[in-house]
């Protein structure tokens, strides 16, 4: 493989071709119209504009990518994470375009893309599962018997998708449902696939998920685990390696039932086995077929370049080591950083970085992909950063954390940092004692620093010396377009 094609943006774009650069392999990078001047953009050895700044209208149009890797002759295709990174018509295409696609096989994308398929793939594996329905549930009565048998509260959940959409706790039979058509009309909505499950509520799981490692002969590894306890909206915000709440004979036992489930759709790179965890038990959640975000704690932790390793496997190499040569090494976090307020219900924010001062010293790993004066676009997710720590224990990486956070000098829009901090700082954290309930439980907007002045803030402040200065208009017209910026962001921000 002599030369990749990057179909992402951003940071991963840019964690990808460094690692290409590396192994001395050429990288091309798309770019939308508002990321014609991104930074992975002039990094690559080639760049292809492949649309408007819209997602639809670029980063997920299979023919433009498919069109850039012929233009540019590119032998191979990384994905990412998010876009097209878990689509299996993407993947049928390249490979009947002889293009290599750095992931898994179509199938593999559709057994486990689907929580009720990768349920029956992997029940000959005895690997433990929460008690709920095998199938898709369309009548309501039927529903009720079965939530009964389970005992109440339930979760419905949608068998497509993720990011907490179709998906419904019921406490009581009374509002079953009302509950079911809500989860039914979400999951059509935002995954055009209605299909829907029963589960018994686990009321207060830890997110524990395993890396695997697979290549074309059979071979693979798990390379230990990560905790994804810390969420918003059920999404990811702070993740570490390894997990806290895991003894070394639980560890291995969950490690190789995430190998088990990689067989169950004879699964081929890197991917991500995840799990529920409470009071000693797991259950098999779901399976990514793809890179994560927070890929980056474990290479800290186990020393593995995982997207190398991706590409050395797309390349047919086989694993070039055992499961016996992997060992934790240390304590690793990641805090994702996020153009959004935290004392506004994470609410996404906009503007320019007129600030950007990144942290740096012994420990400290910044995945960026932004530099200052830039802004922030309102088309994709608003993630800016992902801040990584590595110290030889737990306490260490919290200590190295919070001294990256304030040498992470951003201004022109709020951050997630100061809700960062807050973590790091907070009781339950530090103790490891902590589930995915931790925003609801224990974070408290109104203790955050106030050394951020809110946007609106500034706004007020710059409008009043406008409108004494009779530039009034101006100020009226700028109201109304951060109004409809912000309104666009949130229609096509990324789940």
């Amino acid at each position: 493989m002599k030369k990749i094609l990057i179909a992402n943006r951003g940071e991963i774009a840019l964690r990808v071709m460094r690692s290409a650069r590396e192994m001395g392999i050429k990288t091309v990078a798309v770019y939308s119209d508002v990321d014609r001047n991104a930074p992975y953009v002039k990094y690559a050895d080639e760049a292809v504009h492949i649309g408007a700044s819209p997602s639809s209208q670029s980063y997920l149009v299979i023919d433009k990518i498919i069109e850039a890797c012929k233009k540019t002759e590119a032998d191979g295709v990384h994905p990412g994470y998010g876009f097209l990174s878990e689509n299996a018509e993407f993947a049928r295409r390249l490979a009947q375009e002889n293009i290599t696609l750095i992931g898994p096989t179509a199938e593999a994308m559709e057994i486990m893309g689907d929580k009720l398929s990768a349920k029956a793939a992997v029940k000959n594996y005895n690997i433990p599962m929460v008690p709920g329905t095998a199938e898709a549930l369309i009548d309501v009565v039927e529903g009720k018997e079965i939530a009964r048998a389970i005992g109440y509260p339930i979760l419905i959940k949608a068998s497509a998708g993720g990011g907490g959409k179709g998906m419904r706790v019921v406490e009581n039979e009374e509002e079953f449902e009302a509950q079911m058509k809500t989860a039914i009309s979400e999951a059509t909505s935002a995954f055009g696939n209605g299909a829907v499950f029963i589960e018994r509520y686990v009321g207060s799981p830890r997110h524990i998920e395993i890396q695997i490692l697979a290549d074309k002969y059979g071979n693979i590894v798990y390379l230990f685990d990560r905790e994804c306890s810390v969420q918003r909206r059920h999404q990811k915000v702070v993740e570490e390696a390894p997990a806290t709440c895991l003894t070394p004979a639980l560890r291995k036992e969950m490690g190789e039932a995430a190998i088990n489930v990689a067989r169950s759709c004879n699964y081929l790179g890197a991917g991500t086995v995840e799990f529920l965890y409470e009071n000693g038990n797991y259950y098999f959640l779901e399976m990514n077929t793809r890179l994560q975000v927070e890929h980056p704690v474990t290479e800290f932790i186990t020393g593995i370049d995982l997207v190398k390793e991706q590409i050395k496997i797309a390349m047919g190499e086989p694993l070039s080591f055992k499961q016996e040569d992997l060992h934790i090494n240390g304590h690793a976090i990641e805090v994702r950083v996020y153009a959004e307020n935290p004392k506004e219900n994470f609410m996404p924010d906009i503007g320019k970085l007129v600030t950007y001062k990144i942290p740096q010293g012994n420990g400290v790993r910044l995945d960026d992909g932004y530099s200052e004066g830039m802004d922030i676009p309102i088309y994709y997710d608003p993630m800016i950063s992902k801040l990584i720590t590595h110290g030889k224990d737990r306490t260490e990486a919290i200590a190295r954390m919070l001294r990256a956070i304030s040498e992470y000098k951003i201004t022109g829009l709020t951050t997630t940092l100061a809700f960062g901090k807050y973590v790091m700082e907070n009781s339950a954290f530090i103790s490891g004692n902590y589930d995915t309930h931790f925003v609801e439980k224990h974070f408290n907007p109104k203790k955050l620093d106030n050394k951020e002045v809110d946007n609106s803030q500034i706004a007020a402040l710059i409008a009043s010396k406008l409108i004494k200065e009779k530039v009034a208009s101006s100020v009226v017209v700028s109201v109304e377009n951060a109004h409809k910026s912000a309104s666009a962001w949130r229609e096509n921000r990324l789940k």
